[in-house]
C-alpha cells in the first residue's frame, strides 16, 4: 500500500497551516520577548510590563532609526524613519513618508513614462531614426535640461 500524502496515523492530531502573515495577539499566558528598537543603546536596560498589544509596544518605545542615503551629486541625505504600526515597515509607507525616498519613487515613474512614450510613440519612433531629426531632439532636450537646473537653483540662490 501506498502512503498518501493524507493518511493519518493514530493519536495524530491534525493542524491547519496558517499561511499568513498578519501577526496574531499573543496570549495573556505567554511572555513577549522585545529586541532593541531604536538605534540607541538603552542606558539602563528596563523590563517593561503590561505591554499586552503590539499597539502598546510602539506607544512605549517609539521606534525609530537615522537612515543615511547619497543623493545624485553624491551629497549625504539622512532622513529618521519613525515606526508607529507594523504597515510603517512596508515600502510603500517608507516611502510616503521619505521626501528623498518619495523624490527617487517620482523620477522612476517620471522615467518609466518617458521610456513608455519613446517605446509606443511612433511619430517619435520616425524622428529617432532620422539623425539629422534625433541630433535636434537632443539639443532641445538638454536645452530644456538646463533650463530646468537654472530655474531649480534661483530659489535656493534667493532665500
Amino acid at each position: 500500500m501506498a502512503l498518501g500524502m493524507f493518511e493519518y496515523g493514530i493519536g495524530g492530531n491534525v493542524e491547519k497551516i496558517d499561511a499568513s502573515e498578519a501577526i496574531a495577539d499573543i496570549p495573556h499566558n505567554r511572555t513577549l520577548l522585545v529586541e532593541k528598537l531604536t538605534a540607541d543603546d538603552p542606558i539602563h536596560p528596563e523590563i517593561v510590563g503590561k505591554l499586552e498589544t503590539i499597539e502598546d509596544v510602539f506607544k512605549h518605545f517609539k521606534p525609530n532609526i537615522d537612515v543615511e542615503f547619497e543623493d545624485g551629486d553624491g551629497q549625504d541625505v539622512t532622513e529618521n524613519f519613525r515606526f508607529d504600526t507594523v504597515a510603517d515597515f512596508l515600502n510603500k509607507n517608507m516611502t510616503k513618508n521619505s521626501p528623498f525616498l518619495n523624490g527617487l519613487n517620482n523620477e522612476v515613474a517620471f522615467y518609466n513614462k518617458m521610456l513608455k512614450q519613446l517605446r509606443t510613440n511612433k511619430i517619435m519612433q520616425r524622428a529617432l531614426q532620422n539623425p539629422d531629426a534625433r541630433e535636434a531632439f537632443i539639443e532641445v532636450l538638454q536645452v530644456l535640461l538646463t533650463e530646468m537646473e537654472a530655474n531649480e537653483k534661483k530659489p535656493a540662490e534667493e532665500s
